[in-house]
């Protein structure tokens, strides 16, 4: 045992010796190598432009305004990765997808990451290939009606024809919830929610179903909101988050980080008015080594030490976003399953150290 111990320490030392840098973790010295780029990240800085998948239109997720701006939660995460890769949020191509293509142009190479309110499921990672990088947001499949249908809760539905969009896990979800509970649900399929939407505003279905921050998007474009109603019962889980093609090793721990470095900062009180602030004032080592004072922990993803700071000043921490596309001042959708795991809710970090 002893000799074996012997044998690390010297090879750790002529790693050293011959120029690496040393990372102190747990009070053990690390040999750090300069990773290589990994090929995703090599082609965005190669391009000098972030292509970020997106959906077609649901507020909330991503919408374009009035002025034709794109604005969301999905929306900030693309332009907090095109600051911590390129260091301008700006750079970035967005490509609207539709549920049934948004994968297929995933696969083809012309998006570098898909943040489109999609759901991680074991299919999407094995049949078709892909690493599902992170959620960004918890929901649940539920249902949008007419309060005049008369109905309380989705077993009410018995007989009715309901709005969705196709290629998504949706269609599965309703068939499954009739399966389970012997209800008789038709569908009618569209490939966008908005021509969902507006066939069900229309008369052609009863109601609409989607993940449950999508159907509080889609109600506040309704000409009549108060109209209708979000039934309270989920017929489903919906994990939505990031999904990158699979054989980048380096570009999945972009983003990973990305995500983490963002909830990170809501949970230590960093926040986009004061990160600059905390980075010369703040004594929290991990505030320290989130902003890239301290550590070389942006170097170990290729990138700049202060990418997570660069991310922070751009769209802000994880709250920040949340309270500003679903908060009590826009859709008014309770935080619940996305609050932070000291809160009651299920995001629970990985430590930066």
């Amino acid at each position: 045992m002893r000799r074996w111990t012997e044998m690390l320490c010297r090879g750790a030392t002529r790693l050293l010796a011959g120029g690496a840098a040393a990372l102190i973790v747990g009070g053990i010295a690390h040999a750090q190598l300069a990773p290589p780029p990994g090929p995703t990240a090599e082609a965005i800085k190669k391009r000098g432009m972030l292509n970020c998948g997106i959906d077609t239109g649901v507020p909330g997720f991503a919408a374009q305004d009035a002025s034709g701006k794109w604005k969301g939660i999905d929306i900030d995460y693309c332009r907090a990765l095109a600051a911590a890769v390129l260091g301008d949020p700006e750079k970035i191509k967005y490509v609207p997808t539709t549920a049934a293509a948004r994968f297929t142009v995933l696969q083809s190479g012309e998006i570098d990451v898909l943040i489109r309110d999609s759901t991680l499921t074991f299919t999407r990672s094995t049949v078709l290939g892909l690493d599902q990088v992170a959620v960004n947001f918890y929901a649940g499949q539920g249902f949008l009606v007419k309060k005049s249908l008369g109905v309380s809760k989705a077993a009410d539905l018995q007989g009715a024809t309901i709005c969705t969009v196709t290629g998504a896990t949706l269609e599965l979800n309703i068939a499954d919830f009739a399966r389970s509970t012997g209800a008789k649900i038709d569908t009618l399929l569209f490939d966008k929610a908005e021509e969902a939407i507006a066939a069900m505003e229309a008369g052609r279905c009863d109601g609409y179903t989607d993940d449950s921050g999508s159907l509080a998007g889609m109600r506040s474009t309704l000409k009549v909101p108060g109209d209708w109603m979000v039934l309270p019962d989920l017929i489903s889980k919906e994990p939505l988050g990031i999904h990158i093609r699979s054989g980048d090793a380096r570009w999945n721990k972009i983003v990973f980080w990305l995500d983490t470095a963002l909830k990170s900062a809501e949970e230590f009180g960093v926040t986009q008015a004061n990160a600059d602030q905390l980075k010369t004032t703040s004594k929290d080592p991990f505030v320290l080594r989130l902003l890239g004072v301290e550590g070389d922990f942006g170097k170990a993803l290729g990138l700049d030490n202060d990418w997570a700071l660069k991310a922070i000043k751009v769209s802000g921490n994880y709250g920040e976003m949340y309270d500003r596309y679903f908060g009590p001042k826009a859709l008014d959708l309770p935080r619940g399953l996305n609050n932070l795991y000291n809160k009651g809710g299920m995001h629970y970090t990985l430590p930066l150290r």
